[in-house]
């Protein structure tokens, strides 16, 4: 049987139902592109209809689609390829004015280092764009900053109850199905606003029965967690403290990082008592966290989520409407700005670890700020130097940990004069392996390599004496063996 969600998929944009407003932001997008020639990303649940959106702009434009998945390619030399050329040039083929779409599905899979490079060539390809370019995605700020911002954002929330009925009722009419109004709002019930889950339900069900009842729809619960804008909305504007616990569980996030997604959103629609006692639970939270990363005892993460989400509930005294534009945790853009500065100090401290004998932490901990506070400013040039020497620090490790600049001249002769000092003491240590023990001269050599003959004179009296018998009264003998066993030492 042929897939439904494929044969009744929409063919224009007037056929997409139940995000009107994404609908009508995306054809305007679409028809003032030579003003703006930006890229758009089409953002929301799985199953709402954001790709078969893109698909019947297409039509609507009369525009041939590219499209790349994601999850197949991800490469940035295979994106780059694909959708670089794609995006650059009209083809024979091309719609109105040689225009062609470009889709990228599955586009906040475009991140982290697992590949390699996909997003930064994806943000490259989207802001030297000349065809229209639609990034799909499900999780927007999965997607990176630089890549969000170079693009304008429509959002395709999820389809009511009242909008994924009627579809079912129209397929059913299509398909000579009988069936209950009733079976219908069931399913349309158990979806959650997934669209493409409705219609798979449907057919399903209509395989294995003649006419639909509400009896016949016995789809399970769905493995749905719930967004996190949606849980803010609940916790802080709608449940009791019992409701918010219990919206907490369908949360897809570690309790850290749901601290952080409620205390920076909380202020946006508390404020006076009710905030300050918001506060005070999320604290609560804070150290039952402290004690599980203290004693790696997660049992102590129960009482960190009763605090964070029943507490915040609690302290609401006033009914909350209307819409909040609820965002990440600064702290985690923070944590993006300084990673430069993190990296840099923990590659300082595990050189140092690993001289030392010492953890990581201590030196990170310990370590480092005792030497900040002896080099500051390279105020002991000696000492900066030692340092410099000892823990192998090019310009950035040392204007780091003096606090100086990088590109000034006191760091660079610093880190100069640091590795001549580490020089003259891998001479030292070696004593007089790197020279000749012969006792010849320059001369001597000279002479030696003025003509084959003597050439082959002095590499047959070498091997006379390196096999004549040790003399215990020759000095030179013993400092050459002295000269070996400290390079031996050495290497």
């Amino acid at each position: 049987m042929t897939d439904w969600t494929e044969k009744y998929r929409p063919s224009t944009l007037s056929e997409v139902r139940g995000n009107n407003k994404a609908r009508d932001q995306l054809k305007e997008w679409a028809e003032t592109w030579d003003d703006h020639r930006k890229a758009v990303i089409v953002h929301g649940s799985p199953g709402v209809g954001k790709t078969s959106a893109a698909h019947a702009l297409a039509n609507d434009m009369g525009w041939p689609v590219m499209e790349l998945n994601a999850s197949d390619d991800r490469k940035a030399d295979v994106i780059e390829r694909v959708a670089g050329e794609a995006s650059k040039s009209g083809t024979l083929t091309g719609g109105e004015a040689g225009r062609r779409l470009v889709i990228l599905d599955e586009a906040d899979n475009f991140h982290g280092s697992a590949d390699y490079g996909g997003s930064r060539e994806v943000t490259k390809v989207v802001k030297n764009a000349s065809q229209p370019i639609v990034l799909v995605a499900n999780e927007f700020y999965d997607m990176s900053q630089s890549l969000r911002n170079a693009c304008e954002t429509i959002e395709f929330r999820d389809v009511s109850k009242r909008s994924i009925v009627p579809v079912l009722r129209d397929i059913c009419r299509r398909e000579g199905i009988e069936y209950d109004e009733a079976a219908l709002e069931k399913i349309a019930d158990s979806t959650s606003g997934d669209l493409r889950s409705a219609v798979n339900d449907l057919q399903a069900i209509a395989e294995e029965a003649e006419t639909l009842t509400v009896d016949d729809v016995v789809t399970g619960e769905r493995d749905r967690t719930e967004g996190i804008f949606d849980f803010l909305d609940a916790l802080i504007k709608e449940e009791d403290a019992e409701g918010a616990l219990r919206s907490s569980y369908d949360v897809d996030e570690t309790p850290d990082d749901l601290l952080n997604w409620i205390e920076d959103n909380v202020p946006k629609d508390y404020e006076g008592a009710e905030l300050a006692d918001a506060y005070g639970f999320l604290s609560n939270a804070d150290r039952w966290l402290g004690r599980v990363r203290a004693t790696q005892d997660y049992s102590f993460w129960r009482y960190a989520t009763d605090n964070m989400t029943a507490g915040v509930a609690a302290s609401r005294r006033e009914p909350k409407g209307g819409w909040t534009r609820y965002g990440p945790p600064s702290y985690w853009s923070k944590l993006g700005r300084t990673r430069g500065t993190r990296d840099t100090r923990d590659s300082i401290a595990e050189r140092i670890a690993e001289r030392e004998g010492t953890s990581v932490a201590t030196a990170r901990r310990e370590i480092v700020p005792f030497l900040s506070e002896l080099t500051h400013h390279c105020r002991n040039r000696d000492l900066t130097i030692r340092m410099a020497a000892a823990y192998d620090f090019d310009a950035d490790d040392v204007s780091f940990v003096t606090g100086s600049g990088t590109d000034t001249n006191k760091v660079q002769s610093i880190v100069e004069e640091a590795v001549e000092r580490k020089i003259e003491e891998t001479v030292e240590r070696s004593g007089n392996a790197f020279f000749d023990s012969s006792g010849s001269d320059g001369d001597d050599t000279a002479d030696a390599d003025s003509s084959d003959e003597a050439s082959d004179s002095a590499d047959q009296q070498t091997l006379d004496a390196s096999s004549d018998e040790p003399n215990d009264d020759d000095r030179g003998e013993d400092a050459t063996d002295d000269n070996q066993s400290g390079l031996s030492d050495f290497l």
